[in-house]
């Protein structure tokens, strides 16, 4: 997949660079030259320039990328500009990221729904959720386990999880199942989870949910991969 990464600050080198790591294909842009050289062999391509002109950033395949991250996050106006000048480009997919309250809310407007935190780990969280479309969320436990929540593959529609029996097929532990809803607040619709307790041999898994899985990354992947 492509991704364009606008800022490269220590959020979004991070990104970067583990998205380049996965394998896709990776712009990431900065106004500062000296950013752009030091990554110029940790990301697939950099360029420098300036995100909030607008010549500047059309230059960029943008309607060939996946998701366009904007990553800025010291200069708040700046980021919010990107921003904007995103959503007046059309690009369907943009993802934030927020330092403040304000900036979320501001986003909201915007009607961005996708954002992040500007920590490390968030970068890591957010380049494994856009390796794999059908990985909603992630936690690393240690160098070895991860927890994380995946779409239920279609072929688990409608069994139980001793049906499935996915523990003894792919050594992963289902920790519960979560629902979906939209929940309308104040003229805005969100989506608002909701776990269905701690998981049993019965728990049926039902079009639309979340499994929420512990174990190694490559068993969680064989499990989703598989159960296409």
């Amino acid at each position: 997949m492509k991704y364009i990464v606008l800022g490269l600050g220590h959020f979004g080198r991070s990104l970067g660079v583990h998205l380049t790591e996965l394998g896709h294909e990776v712009i990431g842009a900065d106004r500062k030259l000296s950013i752009v050289e030091q990554l110029k062999d940790k990301i697939t391509h950099t360029v420098c320039l300036d995100t909030t002109d607008r010549e500047a950033v059309s230059s960029l395949p943008l309607k060939d990328a996946h998701a366009v991250i904007v990553a800025i996050g010291e200069d708040e106006g700046a980021s919010l500009m990107t921003v904007a000048l995103l959503k007046q480009l059309k690009i369907k997919r943009i993802i934030g990221r927020i330092v403040s309250d304000l900036q979320k809310t501001v986003l909201e407007a915007m009607e961005i729904n996708e954002y992040i935190m500007p920590e490390e780990e968030a970068a890591e969280r957010l380049a494994m959720r856009l390796d794999n479309i059908d990985i909603v969320d992630s936690f690393k436990v240690s160098d070895k386990y991860s927890i994380v929540e995946t779409k239920v593959p279609a072929r688990y529609v409608g069994m139980t999880l001793r049906e499935a029996n996915l523990t003894n097929i792919y050594k992963v532990i289902v920790l519960t199942t979560v629902k979906i809803t939209d929940v309308k607040k104040d003229g805005v619709t969100k989506e608002q989870k909701e776990a269905s307790g701690i998981a049993i041999s019965e728990t049926m898994m039902e079009e639309g949910d979340i499994l929420v899985v512990f174990g190694e990354l490559s068993n969680i992947n064989k499990l989703i991969q598989k159960g296409e």
